[in-house]
């Protein structure tokens, strides 16, 4: 065996001591790369149309100004992960880490959550964000994280509060009888239908413009945005604007997908979310009268909904259904009282 010269043996020393003194520093990177997370969306990535990316948007920008590349964003958008239903159920087991999606479809891990649907819960955006945040969110929030593990961190609002758009004018509610409206498959949305008359009928959303035209339906109720975004106001030129719900859109995370990230960290990734929220909100709702004044734009006849109207069918519903479900679901109760505290503030 070859013997080392003394000078071999020093250079060979320096090199083994220097790799040694590096190696906690070494250590340490390789034990913390960035935290990688999928952020799914069933809506487009463009924040003028889109209320999940306008609220992904700025909740991008804060993980980056506070985290830095401590964290790794990757934004799907178009149900390029799966449908809305599936991606929640994703989310839950851990297959998706993040979603950005309407409270409706949280009622499908969560039934707790249909309390948001039903017409009429909130007055307006101002109420909802009122109630939301004197503790309905923490107490939805407390009810999904303990049966599922998911949590819900960020509570925004979609581009406008969702009214009815048919073929035919309608001027009243008291015309909504008889008249086939399609509506999400939720007890919520079929049970306030059904109780105002009209005949819900749930038809997949990329279905509609179809049913629209063949007759399968009279009209539909969504919100204004999505009436431009599928095109649906070329086959339903009038909007009775009931504004009957102001239901929040939910950005949520999976158990597994928060435990990716170091705890040290979480504080703040979980006020980047809340920021992102506040900004959202105020954003949501210039975009909602735009977007409104949008389809008067397209030709689409916009008939108000007088306030004594609307307090009618607030009270119908208010009585057979938002105690019913209350009854069912007992820790709904304290948030339906905290929205009908803040109702009138």
């Amino acid at each position: 065996m070859k013997s080392l010269s003394r000078r071999q043996f020093v250079a060979t020393g320096a090199t083994i001591g220097a790799a040694l003194a590096l190696g906690p520093a070494l250590k340490t990177a390789q034990a913390a790369p960035a935290v990688k997370l999928l952020v799914s969306s069933s809506m487009q990535k463009d924040a003028q149309t889109s209320a999940h990316y306008a609220w992904f948007e700025r909740f991008a920008s804060n993980v980056q100004a506070s985290l830095g590349d401590k964290v790794e964003l990757t934004y799907f958008p178009n149900g390029q992960l799966g449908k809305e239903a599936d991606v929640i159920q994703q989310v839950k087991s851990g297959g998706v880490d993040m979603a950005v999606t309407g409270s409706s479809n949280l009622a499908t891990i969560c039934p707790e959550f249909g309390m948001l649907d039903y017409g009429y819960v909130f007055d307006s955006y101002q109420h909802a964000a009122k109630a939301l945040d004197s503790g309905v969110s923490e107490q939805l929030g407390k009810i999904i994280r303990d049966k599922t593990g998911v949590s819900v961190v960020g509570w925004g609002f979609h581009f406008g509060a969702r009214s009815v758009y048919t073929k035919n004018k309608l001027a009243t509610m008291a015309e909504l009888k008889g008249v086939k409206l399609r509506v999400l498959p939720a007890p919520a949305f079929l049970q306030t239908f059904s109780l105002l008359d009209a005949i819900p009928t749930p038809v997949p959303v990329n279905e509609l413009y179809t049913a629209l035209q063949t007759g399968v339906v009279d009209g539909f109720e969504h919100d204004p945005g999505t009436a431009i975004d599928g095109k649906f106001y070329e086959v339903a030129k009038n909007c009775l604007l009931t504004e009957h719900l102001f239901s929040p859109m939910c950005a949520i995370i999976g158990k597994r997908a928060l435990a990716k990230i170091p705890a040290d960290l979480q504080p703040a990734f979980l006020q980047a979310a809340r920021d992102a929220t506040i900004g959202q909100r105020d954003y949501a709702v210039g975009k909602a009268k735009e977007t409104l004044d949008k389809l008067a734009q397209l030709g689409v006849a916009i008939t108000p909904v007088s306030p004594d109207e609307r307090k009618a069918a607030q009270k119908v519903i208010a009585e057979q259904l938002w105690a019913k479900f209350g009854e069912q679901y007992p820790a709904t109760k304290p948030a339906f009282a905290v929205i009908d505290q803040t109702r009138s503030i």
